[in-house]
């Protein structure tokens, strides 16, 4: 058998393997040669021995001889199908029969080596499983990307953001963790993006938003579980940090994140491994970790809500997104932006908003910054009414929502003065008017006739 091929592509090291073969001197060998280059390489002489240590640690790839004692490797791999198996095969057998290798495909054989074989063909074959592995996620994320309409640029001219997009391309390229800090809405997300996408890594981009996922279930999203680790883990279950191999996490609303968590995710950022619930051993990964939140963490760190080491260790690389209320100047070029991309996604033809309308959105707080822009934007288009006229009408509304009626008004007074205000509100418009006070055209006619003795034709 030959030497390993140094000219072979390199793949991510944070791959586990198991072997399975009754013959240890095949073992031994190949062992010997996949430890080389992956993370995590474990040998079993029989389906029962590789069933426990598949019940302490999820593979990747399972190299399965398919004369086995007792049960055979295809029918091994055709129970893990049954249980939902995520772990690719590669089968080896020392007997030439054609129906054996139909079936083993059948079962779901990513590749089928003869034995005796050079080393090269088995690194060729896992190096195609973990290529097609690496592929299918990034691929999987992709189909995220697009079903949510992600776009990967960065709207802003203005000085503050400037500085932002400067400090991205800088630290793009290193392997550095970044926290990324600023209010709701500002676009955190969008910038941990980025900076994936200018590191050059080859994996895929996996955002996590700490906040959204239960303190309980929270370790085994990112990490992983082993089958019985708890109620419920009827089978291995890879991590959100294995998922990413090779690329980036992005942990979002860090500041979330349960206490005994934080320990957990400061021992796999300082050991570069990982521990799946219920397993006994860890697995080396080589993953990218970005972290957002809109806290104040240095105050969270004093108040006790944050471990001190964690935020140092977190904080090497610091971004901060300034709030859209203090860069005005990017707000026509964002609206302009959503505009364009809105009118695309709805369908309609695109909106060209007036000097009044800019002016207005320039003058806004923005207290929910970037999101509240573009949801606002949207609203206009579908409402077919410029933002200046919409806030007018917001306007009207905050102001008759906080009227109170002197409490000696008759209630017939209450209601004419309620209904005449909605349908000044809607600039006379008494359909839309009575579609807000939740009546009939006709009702409304009727109640105007009798307040001020005029028909339906006559203008009010």
């Amino acid at each position: 058998m030959s030497q390993i091929d140094n000219n072979l592509k390199p793949l991510p090291s944070a791959v586990s393997v198991l072997i399975v073969d009754d013959e240890p001197g095949m073992r031994s060998f190949l062992n010997k040669a996949l430890s080389k280059k992956f993370a995590l390489v474990e040998t079993a002489g029989s389906i029962e021995d590789a069933e426990q240590l598949r019940s302490r640690c999820h593979f990747d790839l399972l190299i399965v001889d398919i004369r086995l004692p007792g049960r055979s490797g295809i029918e091994w791999s055709e129970a893990l199908d049954e249980q939902g198996r995520r772990s690719d095969v590669i089968f080896m057998t020392g007997y030439a029969d054609l129906e054996v290798a139909i079936k083993a495909l059948r079962a779901g054989a990513s590749d089928f080596i003869m034995k005796p074989f050079h080393l090269e063909q088995m690194m060729s074959a896992v190096d195609r499983c973990i290529e097609r592995r690496l592929l299918r996620r990034e691929n999987l994320m992709l189909r995220r990307e697009v079903s949510i309409g992600y776009s990967s640029t960065i709207i802003g001219s203005s000085d503050a953001m400037k500085s932002v997009k400067q400090v991205i391309e800088r630290v793009a390229p290193t392997n550095a963790v970044v926290l990324i800090q600023g209010e709701s809405g500002t676009g955190k997300e969008l910038v941990a993006r980025q900076l994936h996408l200018l590191s050059g890594r080859q994996g895929p981009f996996v955002p996590v938003n700490c906040g959204s996922i239960a303190p309980e279930l929270l370790e085994s999203e990112l990490f992983g579980h082993t089958a019985g680790a708890f109620t419920g883990a009827k089978g291995n279950r890879e991590g959100l940090f294995s998922f990413a191999s090779g690329g980036t996490i992005f942990l979002d609303e860090i500041g979330e994140m349960p206490l005994k968590m934080q320990t957990a995710l400061l021992r796999v950022l300082e050991q570069k491994a990982i521990r799946p619930v219920g397993s006994e051993k860890e697995v080396n990964i080589d993953v990218r970790v970005i972290a957002a939140t809109n806290r104040t963490l240095v105050d969270e760190v004093e108040a006790g809500n944050f471990r001190r080491d964690l935020y140092y260790r977190l904080n090497v690389l610091d971004i901060l997104i300034p709030p859209l209320r203090d860069r005005p100047e990017d707000v026509v070029e964002l609206t302009h932006h959503f505009t364009r991309q809105l009118a695309a996604e709805l369908g309609v033809r695109e909106v060209v908003w007036s000097h009044e309308d800019m002016v207005k959105l320039q003058q806004h707080e923005w207290p929910g910054n970037i999101r509240e822009l573009r949801n606002m934007i949207e609203r206009c288009i579908l409402l077919g009414k410029p933002p200046a006229e919409y806030w007018k009408q917001q306007v009207k509304t905050e102001s008759l929502a906080s009227q109170g009626y002197p409490l000696d008004w008759p209630l017939k007074e209450v209601e004419k003065h309620h209904v005449t205000s909605v349908v000044d509100l809607h600039s006379g418009n008494k359909s839309a008017a009575a579609r807000d006070l939740g009546v009939s055209r006709k009702t409304l006619d009727r109640k105007y006739k009798e307040w001020f003795g005029v028909s339906d034709e006559q203008e009010f």
